[in-house]
């Protein structure tokens, strides 16, 4: 999966024994009547939402704030990472060849102005999915002209063509997440991943277009050190990454890796700290915050329409 989808939150709660549950790890469920009706559409076009598969502790404010993370190219992965809570086939469904159009329909009906587009990985197809990826964006700005959309891209095994197709069709953010610290990569993420091709593929990016807003997440409670934190902090910067978050690991069940660290809100406050410091535009950073994070956005969304307001003669 791509790194995107940060694991399952059990009924809203951190997966792990009450007694030894820290209290900054205890959320409300959502209950508003927007995230009902919003919830029963999606299912009616059967379409699949980070927010839901991961059991989003934050999907509620969200959806009712005008944003949203959708899952194209079914609910079912190539890889293994062991963190991730997403279904793995060697061999999933085949593409639905309408869900561009199912997507930008459920888009409208929800009048969300900014929406992440993810995907899980298809390493089965020739272009990787890359193609699909394309038409859901395109589809969605055709019925949408003003809404801002950012893709959080699997790495395509560092191939530039199938980057090249979705670059091309014209997102407005560009995340993909560097996961965990280059010492742990290989612990935590499936074999086709690692942090030089991580790095590879935002570096990619913001060369064939440097006006383009990057992007990438850091899971945390896996056992790095401060040190090493700082080091992917700066790798990152290295290749003109503009946001980073920090979210906390959650073991989705006793097959996927165990957390070593619940890290406090404070430690949380310090990572955010530290990236400022270095450069980056803009940090969300806590227990609770997942690559697609609406605080996030909302700093997106202005600084691009600031942007656009500024280049007007």
């Amino acid at each position: 999966m791509t790194s995107d989808i940060l694991p399952v939150i059990n009924s809203f709660e951190a997966p792990v024994p009450k007694t030894n549950k820290p209290e900054w790890l205890k959320i409300r469920p959502p209950t508003t009547e927007e995230y009902a009706k919003i919830k029963l559409r999606i299912k009616s076009l059967k379409l699949n939402t980070v927010c839901q598969e991961a059991h989003c502790p934050n999907m509620s404010e969200c959806w009712s704030g005008g944003t949203a993370t959708f899952m194209v190219m079914g609910d079912t992965c190539t890889r293994g990472c062991k963190f991730c809570a997403v279904k793995t086939s060697r061999k999933p469904l085949p593409l639905d060849l309408q869900e561009p159009v199912k997507l930008a329909e459920a888009i409208k009906e929800m009048n969300l102005d900014y929406v992440v587009i993810t995907s899980v990985d298809r390493d089965d197809l020739n272009d990787q999915g890359a193609n699909h990826f394309a038409e859901c964006i395109q589809e969605v700005k055709k019925q949408n002209p003003k809404i801002l959309i950012e893709v959080l891209t699997p790495d395509f095994r560092g191939n530039t063509d199938c980057l090249d197709i979705v670059l091309n069709a014209k997102p407005d953010v560009f995340a993909h997440n560097i996961e965990t610290v280059q010492r742990l990569q290989s612990t935590v993420r499936d074999p086709r991943a690692n942090y030089v091709q991580s790095l590879f593929v935002l570096d990619y990016i913001k060369k064939q277009d440097s006006k383009m807003y990057t992007k990438s997440s850091i899971m945390v409670g896996l056992g790095e050190q401060d040190s090493e934190i700082l080091q992917t902090l700066d790798d990152l910067r290295s290749k003109g990454v503009s946001v980073v978050t920090f979210g906390q690991y959650l073991q989705p069940s006793q097959n996927h890796l165990t957390v070593t660290e619940f890290v406090t809100p404070e430690k949380f406050k310090w990572f955010e700290e530290q990236a400022l410091l270095k450069g980056f535009l803009y940090c969300a950073s806590g227990p609770f915050v997942r690559s697609s994070y609406k605080a996030g956005e909302y700093f997106l969304k202005n600084v691009i329409h600031s942007s656009e307001i500024n280049a007007k003669p």
